[in-house]
């Protein structure tokens, strides 16, 4: 995938885009948007939920490739003066972990949107650390009606 530029501001609420609330917050950062694309960024610290032996979780990566879609979603969202959408993961198509972060690893994450009709949006995802693959995964996500 392409390195973006990032074309966000400074300034904003990741909270305010994506329904889910602390514990449950797995994306801390929005590095880039596009109609095509976001990128979000994650640091795994020892708070969150999915951190188990100084390692981030199967599950919490899943979350945060599935909060990652739902942070395009937000911003899209956002975009157009309106609350951010609650959504949820229609299907896993295919999820691939290559190796597990660890404490304070910060996770750079790219969604590429392959398809989106009627709320549902079909996404091929890549997690990285410093330029590396951890995960991989092709979803489909439904935002709730």
């Amino acid at each position: 995938m392409d390195v973006f530029e990032p074309n966000i501001p400074a300034n904003i609420n990741i909270i305010g885009l994506i329904p889910q609330k602390y514990p449950f917050v797995m994306v801390d950062k929005l590095l880039h948007y596009s109609e095509e694309a976001v990128v979000s960024g994650l640091t795994v610290t020892s708070d969150n939920i999915f951190t188990k032996d100084n390692y981030f979780t199967e599950p919490g990566l899943i979350e945060h490739m599935a909060q990652t879609v739902a942070l395009h979603t937000g911003y899209q969202y956002f975009l157009l003066h309106k609350p951010a959408p609650t959504g949820y993961i229609g299907s896993i198509k295919s999820v691939e972990i290559l190796k597990l972060p660890k404490l304070n690893d910060q996770l750079i994450t790219t969604v590429s949107v392959l398809h989106e009709i009627m709320g549902v949006t079909l996404v091929t995802i890549e997690v990285t650390l410093l330029g590396e693959v951890m995960a991989t995964s092709e979803m489909k996500t439904v935002i709730a009606k």
